[in-house]
């Protein structure tokens, strides 16, 4: 390893350590400020999230490699994708790439709550009956299998270089993390972060146990997206939410055997709710003077 390469991968590991120290001080601070009452409280629970999510990291180290990389390298030398054949600015680039790798994650959201074999391991996610911090990193394995390939579309089709991809990753981690946890934070500072950012309570909503809930608020990271194609749901108070998947009511439901086990199971429950039915109409800030009340 040469000094360069010593260099990033000390910078890795503290980037890691960072995260990891924020993530437990969010685990912290959401006990302390909770927006939601839990229903499955203590270890048994974190746990099982902590395995799922460790599995889903696992997964995402192995497809990174040999799945998104050697795309990367062709892209960069072939010059291929949308952004290398236009004759843009290199600070424009930037900003359209990152624009358009967080707007194409919301159309993948879409797809993995809309196409029933999608569904089948996104389901995993959203079965927690819980949301907080830890659901951030619930994600099935098969999932993730299936975003690296996804990932790889993304590189290869909008053109993005590794610096922008790497930025946009890193942010994109973090805010799922934050839009995750049952964090209270005070509701006036909410409405005025939720216009740019998803938020705790927006993100909630989508967690709702209603098909009109959970059919909104698909943005990881810029809440924009919803606005444009009027999927942002604000006008649901917290304590009408109920978290979780019609089916799944039990933690016998979600333990971690079963949801590992889920996605390769002929079971009735993983009809996509999208599929069993339509959304009501959508309200945005307009549907009420004031969000989330």
């Amino acid at each position: 390893m040469d000094g360069s390469e010593a260099l990033v991968s000390k910078r890795w590991r503290w980037q890691w350590i960072l995260f990891g120290a924020a993530v437990g001080a969010l685990y912290v601070v959401e006990r302390l400020r909770p927006l939601r009452a839990q229903k499955e409280p203590g270890p048994a629970r974190v746990g099982r999230n902590l395995v799922i999510g460790l599995l889903a990291g696992a997964t995402t180290a192995a497809s990174e490699w040999p799945v998104v990389a050697p795309v990367q390298r062709v892209a960069e030398r072939r010059r291929l994708g949308l952004l290398r054949w236009l004759p843009l600015p290199q600070a424009l680039r930037i900003v359209l790439g990152f624009l358009l790798l967080d707007y194409t994650l919301y159309l993948w959201h879409r797809l993995n709550h809309r196409m029933p074999f999608l569904w089948r391991f996104h389901v995993v996610h959203h079965i927690d009956l819980d949301l907080d911090s830890t659901t951030g990193l619930r994600f099935h394995f098969g999932e993730l299998s299936l975003a690296a390939g996804f990932r790889a579309a993304q590189v290869l089709l909008l053109g993005v270089d590794r610096g922008t991809l790497r930025v946009w990753q890193q942010m994109l981690v973090v805010s799922v993390i934050f839009h995750h946890s049952n964090l209270e934070l005070p509701i006036d500072f909410e409405r005025r972060l939720v216009p740019f950012l998803v938020t705790p309570r927006m993100h909630g909503i989508h967690h709702s146990r209603r098909s009109a809930d959970t059919n909104s608020n698909y943005s990881s990271l810029l809440s924009w997206w919803d606005r444009l194609h009027r999927s942002l749901r604000l006008n649901v108070p917290q304590a009408s939410v109920t978290i979780g998947v019609p089916g799944f009511s039990e933690p016998e439901d979600v333990t971690l055997a079963a949801s590992v086990a889920l996605p390769f199971r002929r079971d009735p429950r993983l009809l996509p709710q999208s599929v069993g039915g339509h959304a009501s109409p959508v309200g945005d800030f307009k549907a009420g003077r004031h969000p989330f009340a």
